[in-house]
């Protein structure tokens, strides 16, 4: 008898060591110029998006995640590079080739490491983070249904092909392969869509439909922007004649919510596939976007500037084993504190270069707090810092401040900077971001000698952005 609970005491405790040495699966999902606003659980009363309400109702939604910027318009090339390296916008190689990635170390911990999507951070960096890659669309931005597609052999892309049908929905079916092909875990996927970046090309029969009549304007519509950026002439800022028109706002919008809904049913086919698989209890979920996009939001229509949903902030959600379903957090976050935090979870050891901090602890229990404050920057011609409520924003060039109070008004529509009696907390802001420049060794400079003029002129619509006013005018990417 004695012998008989020995030996089952024994099986239980290798049972116990066993679970506690299992290493989850991680499925990410990302997204390509998604505002955080366009997920229908989250409160956007207009979109349509089944299965990413799926994963809000199945983990944590973060109402507070950031990207940290950009020194150029395409900002999707710092954003990712931020994501996969675990290091802020001040350090990254954008190439990715001086460090190692974090889905390289998943790889040196044990995971099968897989990637099918867009990659913008120069092919000769995909073989060192991924042991698998097919169907990679290695650049920027392109028209959906006619992507030159490469797979990975051998270490290198080989030459591009063109795509059966559009991007995203090859991806998907990437993806799709990929999990059926897994006899055991630990794998890595992530899957970069390309998706709603524009071109907003969706399959003529695809059947959700938005009409011009059904889009509201953005809560902070301007017809033009208060004054010069710094990057009023950039690309995206010329896809729409100045000063903005309401019904042309609201025809982009239609587009761009029909190509979320579009990206959102390829998301759909990829999570039934793991329902379905035998991976379905022991999988992390991840779904987020490289930035926000303006559209129409403060006279703007592009993301090179430093406003909450027109560029910096992201969706966030997270679902999977002890992870709570059906929650919001406001803990503050970075994009690059994203694989740290997994990394965390699944017992990977992090890139030496990494510097994300892990918030695990919030997974646990979302009303738990991340960081204290986020500061951002564009270029030189823009720098913010916030905090739980108060958010500065600096145009150095123009000589221009602004204060939010995102408590109150999380959209930015009333400037507070020149109230008198904010004239305290401008001064408390001021000082954050100077302290917060200096840690990430930022030495741009927020006052000009010379400021220019505020006033400025726009291109003409459809003209071709080249390097005139205060800077390099790149395409969106």
């Amino acid at each position: 008898m004695k012998r008989h609970l020995l030996c089952l005491l024994m099986i239980a405790t290798f049972c116990a060591g066993a679970l506690a040495q299992q290493k989850f699966n991680v499925l990410f999902l990302f997204a390509d110029d998604q505002r955080a606003d366009t997920i229908a659980a989250l409160g956007n009363p207009v979109i349509q998006t089944p299965n990413l309400d799926r994963l809000a109702r199945r983990g944590v939604a973060f109402n507070r995640a950031y990207m940290q910027g950009a020194f150029g318009g395409a900002t999707c090339v710092p954003s990712r590079a931020m994501l996969l390296s675990g290091q802020c916008l001040f350090h990254i190689d954008e190439k990715l080739q001086r460090v190692e990635t974090w889905p390289a170390a998943f790889g040196r911990a044990g995971y099968t490491t897989f990637m099918s999507g867009k990659w913008h951070n120069g092919p000769g960096s995909i073989g060192k983070s991924f042991q698998i890659a097919r169907s990679v669309f290695a650049g920027g931005m392109t028209n959906p249904e006619k992507a030159m597609l490469s797979d990975l052999v051998g270490g290198q892309l080989t030459p591009p092909k063109l795509a059966p049908k559009h991007a995203c929905a090859v991806f998907a079916d990437e993806a799709i392969r990929f999990i059926k092909e897994q006899k055991s875990g630990p794998f890595f996927c992530y899957v970069p869509f390309d998706a709603p970046h524009d071109p907003h090309v969706v399959p003529q029969d695809f059947p959700v439909k938005y009409t011009v009549e059904q889009i509201p304007l953005p809560k902070n519509f301007l017809p033009q922007h208060p004054w010069d950026n710094g990057e009023m002439n950039v690309r995206d800022e010329l896809l729409l004649h100045h000063p903005r028109q309401p019904e042309a706002v609201r025809s982009m919008i239609a587009d761009y919510y029909r190509y979320i809904s579009y990206l959102d049913s390829q998301i759909g086919r990829v999570l039934d596939a793991l329902d379905a698989s035998p991976f379905a209890t022991n999988t992390i979920v991840v779904f987020s976007a490289d930035s926000g996009v303006a559209r129409g939001s403060h006279g703007l229509i592009g993301k090179q500037n430093l406003y909450e949903f027109d560029s910096v902030r992201v969706p966030l959600i997270i679902c999977g084993p002890g992870i709570p379903a059906g929650q919001r957090t406001e803990a503050m976050c970075y994009l690059f504190d994203v694989l740290p935090t997994l990394g965390k979870i699944c017992g990977v050891a992090a890139p030496k270069s990494s510097e994300g901090i892990a918030f695990e602890a919030t997974l646990k229990n979302p009303a738990t707090p991340a960081r204290p404050h986020l500061m951002f920057a564009y270029r030189n011609v823009q720098r913010a810092v916030c905090d739980e409520r108060w958010k500065l924003i600096r145009y150095p060039v123009v000589d221009r401040t602004q204060l939010f109070d995102l408590q109150n008004d999380p959209y930015e529509v009333t400037n507070l900077a020149d109230k008198p009696e904010q004239a305290a907390k401008v001064a408390e802001m001021t000082t954050l971001l100077e302290k917060e420049m200096k840690n990430y060794g930022d030495d741009a400079k927020l006052t000009a000698e010379n400021p220019k003029p505020v006033d400025w002129t726009p291109r003409a619509h459809g003209t071709k952005a080249g390097k005139k006013g205060n800077g390099p005018a790149e395409a969106s990417q």
